[in-house]
């Protein structure tokens, strides 16, 4: 264990010169007396599970506070030690953070159908939103966990993924943790549907080879083409993870032809500043004419609302295979795979005095990011029912997201499914109760119609209507839509429809 504790203190040397490392080192002994003797179900000791999941803050950068945390956070439940007594040696801070996370290691989110459920989401929301860190290192415990899942019953095993997979990588992607939720997705995969696993990875197979030898070859170019150009960057291939490639196959407009998934595996390129991507972005189409009906999408000049910067453009490369290229900055990489972490190290960085000039312009604060959270509290004492509330949760918070853009080039973080009108009362209730029609990218397109992401949406108003349809009812998903159109119903004395 010293060698990877060791590993551990080199890692947060890396980038934390100033690190408390005597209190890491005292969390780690005290860790490592509380759980001596103790083995997991692979075999393993509790303290080799302890330090992966501190390795795994370490790659995100985080603070002594959140290290001597992950240290210590299986301390109350498996090692039998009080909280008063971690909070006397370690601080106010730590004993919190230890707190929260085994106040959601006790919440088991059995199944949605179960009113327990969302009252432990509930929980487990709210303990989110009074301090972040508390879900990272509960996120870097579930990474971990799942990847010893194998050694648990079969029962636990399906449990365990199940809500892996609805609730705990939903979480990692709407804190931009994109990589880790891609790593969850995957673990929890063949538990959950085995068979779909085993024929995706077997019918994905000789596709990835191929892209990944035209990836090789285009590798080659584009850094080539790059030192003529004087621009420095570095180049690499990116493979779409198992779980997202087989969601998107059954697509309907997809319908398993892999043939049309453009980005199995990306070229990634990563240069120094924002005018350096431009430069780049005209280096690959000097190279590579682009495809005409794909586009391009400047997630730099239009970051997504959680945060995502880079250009995505689809290219005709090497060979004729049509390949996705991604362009962003290092800063936007880190930012990229660790989403919320990595805003939170800068943050950091910032109140340790580090100049705005050694970090890139649109950092954004933690508090920015967890919004939707705190959102989902203030919605909680609104809504009496768990039904309710667990609707509003699946729709809004922890289902897949589009991005749509209003006619000034606003971005809007939508849920899949969204319709104009969800769009529209996204905006303003005002807008919403008026709107009698709406353009989808300059074309005009019923209120029922289902947004993808980089429509650019346009509500048509009229001063003469009164309020909103009931049939809308039917078809909106967004809970502020749902709740401003029976309110205007309520208030006409129409009541009798639930949310």
């Amino acid at each position: 264990m010293e060698k990877e504790f060791k590993k551990l203190i080199e890692k947060i040397k890396s980038y934390d010169q100033g690190a408390d490392f005597e209190e890491i080192k005292k969390a780690f002994l005290f860790a490592s007396k509380v759980h001596q003797g103790q083995i997991r179900r692979s075999g393993e000791p509790v303290l080799r599970h302890l330090l992966s999941v501190v390795l795994v803050l370490a790659d995100w950068k985080l603070d002594s506070t959140s290290i001597e945390a992950g240290l210590l956070h299986d301390s109350v439940e498996d090692g039998g030690v009080s909280p008063q007594l971690i909070e006397k040696e370690f601080g106010e801070e730590v004993g919190e953070l230890v707190n929260g996370v085994t106040k959601i290691g006790e919440l088991k989110l059995r199944g949605s159908e179960e009113e327990k459920f969302v009252e432990n989401l509930r929980k487990m929301l709210v303990t989110m939103a009074h301090d972040l860190r508390v879900v990272l290192i509960k996120l870097a415990d579930r990474y971990h966990n799942m990847q010893t899942l194998a050694f648990l019953p079969l029962e636990k095993q399906k449990r365990i993924a199940k809500e892996t997979l609805g609730v705990y990588a939903p979480l990692a992607e709407r804190l931009g943790i994109g990589e880790m939720a891609g790593k969850l997705e995957d673990l929890a995969f063949p538990y959950l549907y085995p068979e779909d696993f085993a024929w995706i990875k077997s019918f994905s197979a000789p596709f990835y080879h191929q892209t990944e030898e035209i990836i090789e070859e285009a590798k080659e170019e584009i850094l080539e083409e790059l030192k003529k150009e004087k621009t420095k960057g570095e180049v690499s291939g990116r493979a779409k993870h198992l779980y997202s490639l087989w969601q998107k196959l059954l697509r309907p407009e997809i319908e398993k032809d892999i043939s049309k998934i453009y980005d199995l595996v990306a070229l990634r390129i990563l240069v120094s500043s924002v005018r350096d991507c431009y430069a780049t972005l005209g280096v690959v189409h000097k190279i590579w004419k682009p495809v005409p009906f794909k586009g391009v999408s400047d997630f730099i000049a239009q970051p997504k609302p959680n945060g995502y910067r880079s250009i995505h453009t689809t290219v005709f490369g090497p060979r004729g295979k049509i390949i996705e290229v991604q362009i962003r900055t290092y800063q936007m990489h880190e930012e990229g795979e660790n989403g919320i972490a990595a805003h939170w190290y800068y943050g950091y960085l910032k109140t340790a005095g580090v100049s705005d000039k050694r970090l890139e312009d649109g950092v954004f604060a933690p508090n920015e990011k967890l919004s939707w959270v705190r959102q989902l509290v203030l919605w909680q004492k609104e809504i009496v029912g768990s039904q309710e509330f667990l609707e509003a949760l699946k729709f809004d918070a922890l289902k897949h997201r589009i991005f749509v853009f209003s006619p000034k080039g606003d971005v809007f973080d939508l849920p899949a499914e969204s319709t104009p009108i969800d769009f529209a009362y996204a905006i303003h209730s005002e807008l919403g109760d008026k709107a009698m029609g709406a353009k989808v990218n300059g074309k005009m397109v019923s209120l029922d119609f289902r947004l993808k992401s980089g429509d650019m949406v346009e509500i048509l108003t009229s001063e003469k209507k009164k309020g909103p349809s009931r049939d809308w009812l039917s078809f909106v998903v967004t809970r502020v839509a749902k709740k401003e159109i029976l309110k205007h119903f309520r208030s006409s004395k129409e009541a009798g429809y639930k949310v």
